[in-house]
């Protein structure tokens, strides 16, 4: 596929002081206390990836983001994007095993004990609450994405158009990324 492509060549890596180690226990952590959606995953990854570690940038992220909503799994993909960008295919894999190997580990040890807890009002109404608190997370990451990726009119006008179809239209948000890298890629050749 030719975008994924182009959004590598876009800028360069500021990967300075990852390593595989450190790429493939980051997303081991991340994959152990992701709970809610994949999306909390963004969350952590501008935190530590864009803030304290400063591997990424705020548009690396976004474009890995992009990336890994025009792929089956759309937000694990994601972490590979992101291991690719840090460390080349290694990092690739390594982000991958990183982030699902907790997965597999933690339904394979509770999957008896969730339904019991779920039952519990205490233990349901805990659940319920790391699930509102999930949302939050997401919404607040939402906002701070959205304002490194919402910064002139040209990008103003494609949030407001494709806003508009799809909550009126339904339109499979596949397309609507598609044509929004189309115009970017043409924008960046022909100034708007």
């Amino acid at each position: 596929m030719i975008f994924p492509l182009l959004l590598l060549q876009a800028g360069g890596s500021s990967a300075g002081s990852a390593t595989l180690a450190s790429i493939f226990f980051f997303f081991l952590k991340v994959g152990a206390v992701l709970f809610g959606s994949g999306y909390v995953l963004i969350a952590f990854l501008r935190t530590d990836l864009v803030e304290e570690y400063q591997w990424l940038t705020d548009q690396q992220l976004l474009d890995a983001v992009t990336v890994g909503q025009i792929t089956p799994g759309p937000v694990f993909t994601t972490a590979t994007f992101i291991g690719y960008l840090l460390a080349g295919v290694p990092g690739a894999l390594l982000a991958t095993v990183g982030i699902f190997l907790p997965a597999f580990v933690f339904v394979a040890m509770s999957a008896w004990l969730v339904p019991r807890m779920r039952r519990s009002k205490v233990f349901g109404g805990f659940l319920d609450g790391v699930n509102v608190a999930s949302i939050a997370l997401i919404a607040w990451v939402t906002v701070g994405i959205g304002r490194s990726a919402i910064v002139d009119v040209p990008t103003i006008a494609l949030f407001a158009v494709s806003s508009f179809l799809l909550l009126r239209f339904k339109i499979n948000s596949v397309w609507l990324i598609l044509v929004a890298a189309v115009i970017g890629l043409a924008s960046s050749y022909v100034r708007i």
